[in-house]
């Protein structure tokens, strides 16, 4: 395993991190995740050097932070701690944000809605530090908190000890720059993928000369990228797969596409003696400013493929091949 650091903050961690927004289950998954297998997972992903290992209360509604307390509880000094604040289930004190697996969400960034979510996720992950609290999603009207005021909470709530570095998720360049410039912003979490490529025009540059990690999410866009998923593969309504708005790419005609990317890429698999996802992971760490992947695993055969990524080196000719390979490939019908 690699390991990078955390921005400024002082804190390294896994180059590959753990996601285990599947570990809190629900509709959005098709098959509910065994809670004992997660458990394994977390455990093979730590025996393996993964230190980094990011989840929130929005996930299964506390549940995967649930899960995550369990798992670490013995061995909490492994582990770079992340979990989220900002994203309410079923709680009117924010602001509407859409409904989602039969729960209503709401975003608020009120620092007594923060204080409230810290003492829940700290009791949820049995612990009493979180290494990496970041802000899900920024606020929005009505309820539209200013970032100085967030910011000085986060700035107390780490002064107290309860939290070591401060991160952000899903926020714009500019909202990026807001919070850069009112508090010790450590990292920033958002999606990034070689089929999502968007935060190549400003989000990453900006961590880059700025000296902010970067967590990428969905960079195996939810497996597609792993070629285990054929055009035979079925996903129920309630999957977040089958949201076209979301990820265009499961459909039809644009997986036959992406998978006929995949099958052109047999030689490398060959040099490098790797899987598709291997090769995928290591591409995207090889990407200007990224300095972190997020990569969910129900199993733990998942986070042996996953971790041995961190130690495959691509040359720069195939880095640069690959790269015109997903633009040539073009946008989703």
């Amino acid at each position: 395993m690699k390991y990078s650091a955390l921005g400024k903050s002082g804190i390294e961690a896994s180059v590959i991190g753990m996601g285990t927004w599947v570990t809190g289950g629900g509709g959005i998954w098709g098959e509910d995740p065994d809670d004992t297998e997660s458990i394994r997972a977390i455990h093979a992903a730590i025996d393996a050097g993964v230190t980094l290992i990011d989840t929130a209360p929005s996930y299964g509604q506390g549940r995967s932070e649930e899960v995550l307390g369990k798992a670490i509880r013995d061995r909490r000094d492994k582990v770079v701690l992340a979990t989220k604040c900002g994203l309410l289930v079923d709680d009117e004190r924010g602001a509407f944000f859409t409904e989602f697996d039969g729960h209503t969400l709401y975003r608020s960034l009120q620092p007594e809605t923060i204080r409230d979510e810290i003492e829940d996720s700290l009791r949820r992950l049995q612990t009493d530090t979180i290494d990496l609290y970041q802000t899900h999603w920024p606020a929005i009207e009505p309820i539209k908190t200013p970032v100085s005021e967030s910011m000085a909470c986060l700035m107390k709530l780490k002064d107290e000890g309860k939290i070591r570095a401060i991160g952000l998720s899903n926020v714009s360049l500019d909202e990026l720059k807001e919070n850069d410039a009112e508090g010790e912003v450590a990292s920033n979490q958002f999606r990034y993928s070689m089929l999502c490529r968007d935060a190549e025009q400003d989000i990453l540059p900006y961590c880059l000369e700025n000296n902010i990690a970067t967590l990428t999410y969905m960079s195996l866009e939810q497996g597609l990228l792993t070629g285990k998923i054929g055009m035979d593969r079925q996903f129920s309504e309630e999957e977040f797969r089958s949201n076209a708005d979301w990820n265009p790419w499961y459909a039809m005609e644009n997986r036959e596409r992406v998978l006929d990317l995949l099958a052109g890429w047999g030689d490398l698999i060959d040099k490098y003696n790797c899987t598709l996802a291997q090769l995928v992971l290591a591409w995207t760490l090889e990407q200007p400013g990224v300095t972190h992947v997020l990569v969910g695993a129900r199993k733990t055969s998942q986070i042996e493929e996953n971790v041995a990524a961190a130690e495959l080196e691509l040359s720069k000719d195939d880095v640069d091949r690959i790269r015109r390979d997903v633009v040539a490939l073009g946008s989703p019908a």
